[in-house]
């Protein structure tokens, strides 16, 4: 009786593992549809964007420097002792009060810079800022979706590798059961029995684990979108399904470093530091700026808001400053930035070194799992076919038990290195085409890539 509840209990949980591998309540998504999710609500994106915007509202606040500044000025002064004068007439000294207890200064004052080479430069640096920017931003949605595009072919690993061991799984029951039937006709032992069920029961723990593997592999997906954890999701596709669409990879005219990130960054930053050691040298210029002025005055004594007659005042005026010496601290200036452009210039020269040697290596891997990928599907077939002719042979009594399982755990072997090796192949892919910007190549439209 108990190895009848062994063998039902394992046909059971096969039953409800077939019924929960596929949720009728699960949103279907394809890989291009979980970039476009992720490129529209993650928030690393959104971070990236507003850090564009700042920099638009940085480079307009220096602009405005280029425009007259209008200020608006109003004082009030009371006098709690007037100021006395002493004054020598006729051989006499005399003293008296001079001023009056109120005095109101009210007036409107513009300033406009008319030569500031400095200004004008530092204008220029704004816009190579908003660029940097503009490439940090495309940085991050290169490494967004390459990260969704593992997470997604992880997904299809798990749910490849849940199909293979569910398949083990099933063999095993049915094993199990027709080691029952045997054993009830007086053809088998109980020993044979009870080894089969303990099988059954040792791919349990394999199975649930695979599903933790899947919901482990959704979550990050999820993560990775923005999207809540509740939602169930799905991939549309398998791993198989991607093999049949593989063409080996494709690069027209070899490759070049054009759109690589960081070089592109370092490009952007050379030209940034090129123009900060021109920023340094405009120190040296003088500046000129204009001002106009406004005002009016009112002088009266006893109360403040009585008898009160404003006078207006008006001037215009120049301003020049030519620097002369500041203890040279300009100049270290200068040096400080023409080294660190020449840092940057070794930089740039060690980085494109070791991507191309990264780009190199990446396609030599990639062309060996295709040869891989090749390679594991026929040993796939073979595999199932050593297996089915052994399964055979084991309903008939030609094969014992142990023969059976070395064949079935050929097989799962197999089919698992297939995947892997699929598996291998599509981050390899991603990872390249992540190395070298192509954004076409990972599902990046022009409307996400501002």
């Amino acid at each position: 009786m108990m190895l009848k509840t062994t063998v039902a209990t394992g046909i059971a949980l096969l039953a409800s593992l077939c019924v929960s591998a596929a949720p009728t309540d699960s949103l279907i998504l394809s890989r291009e549809k979980c970039v476009e999710i992720a490129l529209s609500e993650n928030p690393t994106i959104r971070v990236a964007d507003l850090e564009v915007k700042r920099l638009d509202y940085s480079k307009r606040e220096t602009l405005a420097s280029l425009f007259p500044s209008i200020d608006f000025q109003g004082a009030y002064q009371r006098a709690i002792e007037l100021q006395t004068v002493s004054m020598n007439m006729g051989g006499q000294s005399q003293q008296f009060k001079m001023g009056t207890d109120n005095v109101w200064n009210l007036g409107f004052n513009a300033a406009m810079p008319l030569v500031n080479a400095s200004l004008w430069k530092a204008i220029k640096i704004s816009d190579t800022q908003i660029l940097s920017a503009l490439e940090d931003a495309r940085a991050s949605r290169l490494d967004l979706v390459n990260n969704v595009n593992k997470a997604y072919y992880a997904l299809l690993l798990a749910h490849a590798s849940r199909d293979v061991i569910k398949q083990n799984y099933a063999l095993a029951v049915e094993n199990a059961e027709i080691y029952r039937k045997q054993f009830e006709q007086g053809t088998a032992s109980e020993y044979d029995v009870l080894r089969s069920s303990v099988q059954v029961s040792n791919l349990e723990p394999e199975l649930l684990q695979a599903d933790i593997a899947i919901k482990q592999c959704e979550l990050q997906l999820k993560v990775l979108m923005g999207m809540d954890a509740s939602v169930a999701i799905g991939p549309d596709v398998t791993l198989r399904d991607m093999q049949r669409e593989m063409y080996g990879y494709q690069l027209e005219n070899g490759y070049n470093l054009d759109r690589n990130t960081t070089m592109r960054s370092l490009a952007i930053q050379t030209d940034l530091l090129k123009q900060n050691v021109t920023l340094k040298k405009f120190a040296w210029i003088p500046t000129l700026a204009a001002s106009y002025g406004l005002s009016w005055t009112a002088m009266s004594s006893g109360n403040a808001f009585r008898d009160q007659r404003f006078n207006p005042y008006s001037t215009v005026s120049l301003a020049l400053s030519v620097p002369i010496f500041n203890g040279l601290g300009r100049l270290n200036g200068l040096k400080q930035a023409q080294v660190q452009l020449k840092e940057i210039e070794f930089t740039r020269e060690n980085a494109e070194s070791s991507l191309k040697m990264q780009v190199e290596l990446a396609l030599d891997n990639i062309s060996r799992q295709v040869q891989q990928i090749a390679s594991s599907e026929e040993g796939v077939r073979q595999a199932d076919k050593a297996r089915e002719i052994m399964q055979k042979s084991f309903e008939i009594g030609a094969a014992s038990y142990l023969n059976l399982r070395d064949s079935e755990v050929a097989a799962t072997s197999a089919h698992l290195a297939y995947y892997q090796s699929i598996y291998n192949y599509l981050i390899s892919v991603s990872e390249l085409d992540t190395l070298l910007g192509r954004e076409e190549a990972l599902g990046i439209t022009t409307s996400t890539n501002r």
